[in-house]
């Protein structure tokens, strides 16, 4: 099959199996990956590991021949989530890295997400196009590589207990793997931290019979909540397909976006870094903007994608970041990769060291009325030219505009926002407002822009 340029995405590699992804693509991946470490980084030991996905496992053999051709070594670290193969480079101290998966993707797509340098956390933008430049020239090493297993699940379980002790309070917690890659830390990460667990959806089964593991659309929590409600759980947490997505749901059944979880946290970790930058996705909520501001921190917005946030924690000094899809990085305590496991972990400690509810958390914050996000299927060449043109469009009718990803225009009672996808051939918006009037006159600005510019 040919490499097709459009499956090197913004941080990842990805695309439909059988149609833009096979063996072949992955061989060859494997070929330009192992040749690269070599040529430019002097390593040649690769981490590989693989999500649940029915493709993964061929796809991963495939990888694994193509880089051993080149005569780079490969620790092969079998079925596991991506942040157990981050986690295996701390480990290991080694720095090259692929997991093969497609995150919260339908089924049908797989991928591959890359990592480098030891003191880098995944690759994206630029060094992705690289990689792929790389791999079309077709020059590659040829040698006689090792290949060795090895296993972490128990490592990576036991260093997070390690790391969060919770409190007194006994929590009873639902929790809801979406019978993805994280099936198999779920149940028993929550036992030795002390929980009382009850599983939902916690076998491995990659045609995800229940429902999608995508724990930031609300329908596919919805069996997490009537569970929490029907077990008078104090929480429900859910895990999108490959483990480095969190969704939250209280014991109303409601559930807790990932600006709120964010919200949450910063709440507890201010004491520590006072007057601390605070990175807001252009996503989230005002209302995280406006407990930033109230509790002392200094935000700042950013764009969506975990390899950006990630590089601009680091590079800012940020301890604790997230995105409204359930990534959360925690360089407090942690290593500063997103991390699922670890952040349902430092939720539970922050819940058991009160006597509140889970949605007592949230108590005495700005609200407003939000709408999800609303997506629209566009060609995946043009979406970037549509975001262009509606930036144009506000910006030339004297609008603020909020840039660093798409538009986020401010209004005097709320904000719209348009974007493209980094990861579907998708462009998502969304409102947010004081009242439903000024939602809906938000909405009819954005729907006069969009006849104009779709």
């Amino acid at each position: 099959m040919e490499l097709k340029p459009e499956i090197f995405r913004s941080y990842d590699i990805r695309g439909i199996v059988g149609k833009d992804i096979d063996e072949d693509v992955a061989n060859l991946l494997g070929k330009a990956f192992g040749s690269y470490i070599q040529e430019f980084l002097r390593e040649n030991v690769v981490i590989v590991g693989h999500d649940n996905r029915e493709s993964s496992d061929s796809l991963k053999n495939a990888l694994i021949n193509g880089i051993i051709s080149t005569g780079a070594n490969v620790i092969d670290v079998g079925l596991a989530t991506t942040p157990m193969v981050y986690y295996s480079r701390k480990l290991l101290n080694i720095g090259p890295a692929i997991q093969i998966t497609a995150s919260h993707n339908p089924g049908e797509y797989n991928g591959f997400k890359m990592c480098l340098k030891k003191d880098e956390e995944s690759i994206y933008g630029e060094k992705i196009q690289e990689i792929y430049r790389y791999a079309k020239q077709g020059k590659f090493k040829e040698g006689e590589g090792q290949l060795r297993k090895e296993e972490i699940l128990d490592k990576y379980i036991n260093q997070i207990v390690d790391k969060v002790h919770l409190g007194n309070r006994k929590l009873k917690v639902v929790v809801d793997s979406g019978n993805g890659t994280a099936s198999i830390i779920a149940e028993k990460l929550l036992k030795k931290l002390g929980t009382e667990v009850v599983p939902l959806f916690c076998d491995l089964d990659p045609t995800f019979p229940n429902h999608h593991p995508d724990p930031s659309v609300p329908k596919n929590l919805e069996d997490l909540a009537k569970k929490v409600i029907e077990e008078k759980a104090d929480i429900g947490i859910g895990y999108d397909g490959d483990g480095d997505r969190i969704g939250v749901v209280d014991e109303k059944g409601n559930m807790i976006f990932g600006d709120f979880y964010m919200l949450i946290i910063w709440r507890d970790i201010i004491t520590r870094y006072p007057n601390s930058k605070a990175l807001v996705e252009v996503k989230c909520s005002q209302s995280l903007w406006d407990e930033l501001e109230k509790i002392g921190a200094r935000p700042e917005f950013i764009r969506t994608g975990n390899p950006y946030i990630k590089a601009a924690m680091k590079e800012k000094n940020v301890p604790f970041s997230g995105e409204m899809s359930g990534h959360i990085f925690f360089r407090d305590e942690y290593y500063g990769f997103d991390d699922a496991a670890y952040a349902a972990a430092r939720l539970l400690r922050i819940l058991s060291n009160t006597d509140k509810k889970a949605s007592q958390l949230l108590d005495g914050i700005n609200r407003y009325i939000a709408t999800p996000e609303i997506t629209k299927e566009v060609d995946d060449n043009k979406k970037f030219g549509i975001i262009e043109k509606a930036v144009e469009y506000f910006k030339s009718r004297d609008f603020k505009v909020i840039d660093v990803d798409g538009a986020r225009v401010i209004f005097d009672n709320g904000w719209g926002l348009i974007r493209a996808s980094n990861t579907s051939p998708k462009i998502t918006i969304r409102y947010e407002a004081k009242t439903i009037e000024d939602l809906n006159n938000i909405k009819n600005e954005f729907e006069k822009m969009l006849k104009e510019v779709m």
